[in-house]
C-alpha cells in the first residue's frame, strides 16, 4: 500500500510542478509563498519557524527558500521589533497576486486531479487522519 501511495504522490507532484512553472514558482516556494499570504491575510505577520510549523516543512529549508522568495521580490523579510533575531513575514503586493493566481491553478490541477475518485469525501476523511497521526 506504501509504495502504491509513493506512486501516487509522484504522479501528483509531477501536476502541479507543471502547472507552478509557467508561474516561476517551485512546489515548496508556492507552498511557503501562500501559506505567508494566507496567514498576512488574516492579520498574521509570522516569523520563519512559525510558517515553517503552520507549512509543515523543515525551518533551515524554510529560510532558503524565503530567501530565494525575497529575491523574486515576493516576500519582504523584516526585523521583528520585540525579537530583532526573528524575522516578520510580508508578502508584497506582487507576491500576494501570484499566490493568489497559483492557489487557483493548484486547485484546478488537485480537481482534475482527484477527478476520478469515487468518494472524495471519504478520501479526504482519510488523507486528514493520516495527517494528523503523531507517531512518535
Amino acid at each position: 500500500m506504501g509504495f502504491l501511495l509513493w506512486h501516487v504522490t509522484l504522479r501528483w507532484q509531477r501536476d502541479i510542478a507543471a502547472v507552478l512553472a509557467p508561474l516561476d514558482l517551485t512546489h515548496v516556494q508556492f507552498v511557503l509563498l501562500a501559506t505567508t499570504w494566507w496567514l498576512n491575510s488574516r492579520g498574521e505577520d509570522p516569523n520563519q519557524l512559525s510558517l515553517a510549523r503552520q507549512a509543515g516543512t523543515d525551518v533551515k529549508m524554510t529560510s532558503q527558500v524565503l530567501r530565494k522568495l525575497e529575491d523574486k521580490a515576493l516576500v519582504r523579510r523584516e526585523v521583528d521589533p520585540a525579537d530583532t533575531r526573528a524575522k516578520r513575514l510580508r508578502v508584497t503586493d506582487r507576491g500576494a497576486e501570484l499566490a493568489q493566481r497559483a492557489i487557483v491553478a493548484v486547485e484546478a490541477a488537485d480537481a482534475a486531479f482527484f477527478r476520478a475518485t469515487p468518494d472524495p469525501a471519504a478520501l479526504l476523511t482519510t488523507l486528514r487522519s493520516l495527517a494528523a497521526r503523531d507517531d512518535r
